[in-house]
Parts: structure tokens; sequence; C-alpha cells
């Protein structure tokens, strides 16, 4: 029982050093908070038929080094900057179907979509950022840091390298909002279109290959960890 004690606390002591080696490096942690919103729209074949998917909820953190903006108006240098982030997901079945206000659409229209997302097998899209750069300061203390990022995301259990154009506004309270808008395609995640007919007009509708993606991630700083006190 000793030993095991021991053993334990050992093993807390090395996590706790490994801890105070990240802080000293000046690495800052961020987790989600309240507040994150996903947006994903799309066409069909009929004149005028656009769709929209939202949710609200976006898990994960992001580890951030020296460079990374994280107050407002924070002076910085272009360039590269260290940057994880991990655990980045969206629950599929956490997302909706909408109309273009917000207000709820279908729950047929859900599950169609969580079959073609392959929900049961996948249930997460999952995003890892690979590589952040710093492009272009912002013009305003409230304007956002403009970031070029490269990374991979994961639909119905297939991986894609991703780049696009994300926007950082630190704000008060040791927050982030971080944004970012992109265009895939379905079919390079084996996610083919939604095919439905309409019995009164007997029209079929198709949904489009390409659609639209929209984040607003919001993040708070962790509280650093305190050192392990000595006896």
């Amino acid at each position: 029982m000793k030993i095991r004690t021991l053993l334990a606390g050992s093993l807390a002591l090395l996590m706790a050093a490994a801890l105070a080696v990240q802080a000293a490096d000046g690495t800052i942690t961020y987790s989600s908070t309240r507040g994150s919103s996903v947006s994903i729209e799309g066409t069909a074949n009929m004149i005028h038929t656009t769709w929209w998917v939202k949710g609200t909820l976006i898990a994960g953190s992001l580890q951030v080094g020296p460079g990374f903006p994280t107050e407002p108006g924070q002076a910085v240098t272009p360039g590269k900057v260290q940057a994880q982030a991990t655990n980045v997901f969206i629950r599929v079945k956490s997302l909706r179907s909408t109309e273009k206000d917000g207000k709820p659409y279908s729950d047929s229209m859900d599950d169609v979509m969580y079959d073609h997302f392959k929900a049961d097998k996948y249930p997460l899209i999952s995003y890892r950022l690979k590589e952040l750069t710093l492009k272009e300061a912002p013009k305003s203390k409230d304007a956002p840091y403009v970031f070029d990022s490269m990374g991979e995301l994961t639909i119905a259990g297939i991986t894609k390298a991703l780049s696009m154009a994300v926007n950082v506004l630190p704000l008060e309270g040791k927050k982030l909002k971080i944004t970012g808008s992109t265009t895939v395609k379905m079919s390079d995640y084996k996610v083919g279109p939604v095919e439905k007919v309409i019995p009164v007009l007997n029209v079929g509708i198709k949904t489009g290959d390409a659609v639209k993606l929209d984040f607003e991630w919001m993040l708070m700083q962790r509280a650093p960890p305190k050192a392990a006190a000595s006896k």
C-alpha cells in the first residue's frame, strides 16, 4: 500500500512539474466556452433553393505561445506563431436544419442529414490545427487579427487538409473569439447529395456538392497551474 501511495504521489508531482514547465515556457491554454456557433449553407438544383444547418456547440482547446495576441490591441509581429488546437470537434447530432432566420426546419431532414454524415459510425466532425501564420495586424483596437491557418478537417471518417483565413479577436476577461469561413466539397468526404422528391409537385430535389462553413468559436483562458507546495 505504501509503495502504491508513493508511486501515485510521484506521478502527481511529475504531472504538476510538466504543467509548471509548460507555463514557464509562456504557453497559454484556452478552452471552449459558451457562445460558439457553426453554420453550414448549401444549395439545391431548384432555383433560389438554399438550405441551412446550424449548431451552437464547439468543443476543444487551444494552446498558444509567445507572439500570439491575447489582449485587445496587443502589438504583434507578422509571421508564424506557436499554436495548437486539440480535441476540437462538433457532434453531428448537435446540428439542426433551420430556416434562414435560425428557426427549426424539419426533424425528418435532420435524420436524413445524420444518415448522410454516417453519424452513428462517425459521431464527430473534428479539426486539428497544424500551422498558424499572422498575416495582418488589426487596424484598430476593436478589429481582429487576421491569420492564415493550415489544418485537417475530418468528416464521416475522412480526413482532408484544409487551409483558410481566420480572425482572432481578444476580448476582455481573458476570452478569445475566433471566426472563419470556408467552402468544402462534400464528395471529398464521401458524403453523397441528399435527393428527395416532392410528391405534390412531382419534382426531384438534389443538394449541391459545395457547402459553405462558417464558425464562431468562443474560448476562455485557463488559470495557470499552481506550483506544487514544497515541504
